[in-house]
Parts: C-alpha cells; structure tokens; sequence
C-alpha cells in the first residue's frame, strides 16, 4: 500500500512522533444526530461545514434547480422552514445564488412545478442517501489501523474540518497544504511553495499477450531483451547529444538497440544510452515538481 510504503520511508528519514490523517470527508453521525456531540457542536461552523461537504458531494458540486457549475453554490430547504422544514439533510440540497433567491420561500414543487424532469430528479435525489460515503470511511478506516499498527500516535480529522481550517487561516486551495491542515490546529507555517509529487507507476506489467475487447490475443508478444544496468521508471540526467541539459526525466522504453525513450512533459524522446548518466534507479514511482 502506497501511504504504508511513503509511512515507512519517512519514518526511517526523520525523527516523527506522530501521524494526522483525515479520516472522513465529513462525518456522517453528526450530520444525521448531532445532538451526539452537543449544543455547542449543533451550532458551531464547523457543523455547517459537514452538511456542505456531504451535500456538495451528494449533489454533484452542481446547482440542484438549473445545472449550473463554477459558479458559487448555497444550501437551500427543499420545503421551506417557514412551511414546516426542518434541517434534515434529506430536506436540503445545493442550489447557485440566482435560484436560491428565486425560489425565496415557495416549495421546490412550486418552483419547479414548469419543469417536471428537473422536480423529479431533485426529489429522487433528496432521499436517497450518498451510497458512497460509507465505503470510502471504511477504506479510510483501513487506512487508520494500518497507521496506529506503526505505534505513533495518530490524530485523525475530517475533510469538512480541514475545509474549516484553511478558510479560517486564509491558505490556498492545494492538496498538500490541506494535507498540513488536518485535525485542530491553531495556526500553519509553510516553509515552501513547491512540494515534491510522487507518483505511484506500478512496476510494470506482467501480461504476456494483449488481448482484445473480446478476450481473445491479439498477437503473441516478443520476448523482450533485458539491459543490463537499465530499465523503464529509471530517471536520468541526459549529458551528451541534442537533448544534452535535461536532468531528472523518466525512463520511459528500454531496448537493447541502444537507443532509449525519455518522457519530458509531454514529449517522447530518444537518447543514446552512451549520453545518459543515472539519477534514481526504479522504485516503482515517479517524482516531479
């Protein structure tokens, strides 16, 4: 497993006492009883940010009236409060600010009452709970124990809770800023702007003969001649020939002809192996900035 793997690297490079993860992108037991963790926690943000989280992910991140994306979206009633709604999340949905502000107080059957397929899909959807949302806890939750297996204390979040943390401290919108941002924190100091992705490629593939739609091989594949000393997901540092200048690119094809592919952004090249001089030798990812 790649977080497992990344775990044990960091581990034995670095003195760490403890791992946060986020666990949840929101907590579905609060969203449905959030009596579970009191009035404070009934009324605070960060409530509201789990009902968000969970019905942007519901909904599509799209307007529930019209369709509309990129545009800023809103949680509206589906059956007004002021006609007897009430907060449950199967009575919400996400709706852009035109339409929430056109359908003001009526019921979404009024509003939508000229447009039967969209009040037909709004009302199948409001009942119908995220499918997916208990099957991505439970790979998490995997995830967890796998973690507290390595005897480090483990401090666990949720996505909403990160979302809260990076509105609240003004940080940009980025994976590994919100990776930093998990669990309560109090204030973040970032000391870069450019993190090293890593790229998990597998260590290639094992199937012998290709095969088509229908399952039958397409055509035997030649055996390939190993080179000694180099293969795919190598990366190298090209010091010789036209392509001289280039540093740390990916191996992409090794054949004993002697020629090699090397994958520079978007391009393939072809080197000598005579002009190349090795930088990481395969390990089954990739890295980039």
């Amino acid at each position: 497993m790649t977080v497992e793997t990344w775990v044990n690297r960091l581990c034995k490079l670095s003195p760490i006492s403890s791992l946060t993860m986020e666990l949840v992108k929101f907590d579905t037991q609060k969203i449905q009883n959030p009596e579970i963790s009191g009035v404070e926690y009934q009324k605070g943000e960060l409530f509201g940010d789990h009902v968000r989280e969970y019905l942007l992910e519901k909904w599509g991140r799209l307007s529930a009236d019209c369709g509309g994306i990129d545009t800023p979206l809103e949680v509206e009633h589906i059956v007004p409060r002021s006609k007897g709604g009430s907060n449950r999340v199967s009575n919400l949905a996400i709706a852009c600010h035109q339409c929430n502000q056109n359908k003001g107080a009526m019921d979404i059957r009024e509003f939508l009452e000229n447009k039967p397929s969209i009040l037909a899909h709004v009302l199948k959807v409001a009942k119908t709970p995220l499918k997916d949302a208990a099957a991505v806890n439970t790979t998490h939750t995997q995830i967890f124990e796998t973690l507290k297996a390595k005897g480090l204390r483990v401090i666990t979040g949720s996505g909403a809770g990160t979302k809260y943390n990076r509105c609240r401290l003004n940080l940009p919108k980025e994976h590994w800023i919100d990776a930093a941002g998990v669990g309560e924190i109090e204030k973040l100091t970032i000391f870069t702007s450019q993190p090293l992705v890593v790229t998990a490629m597998g260590h290639g593939c094992r199937q012998m003969v290709q095969m088509d739609k229908y399952g039958f091989p397409r055509i035997g594949d030649k055996a390939k001649k190993p080179v000694p000393g180099w293969k795919t997901g190598d990366m190298i540092n090209v010091v010789k020939g036209q392509n001289a200048g280039l540093k740390a690119v990916r191996m992409k094809t090794v054949t004993s002809k002697g020629n090699f592919d090397i994958r520079e952004g978007d391009q393939i090249l072809s080197v000598s192996r005579n002009h190349i001089q090795p930088v990481h030798r395969q390990d089954g990812y990739n890295y980039s900035f």
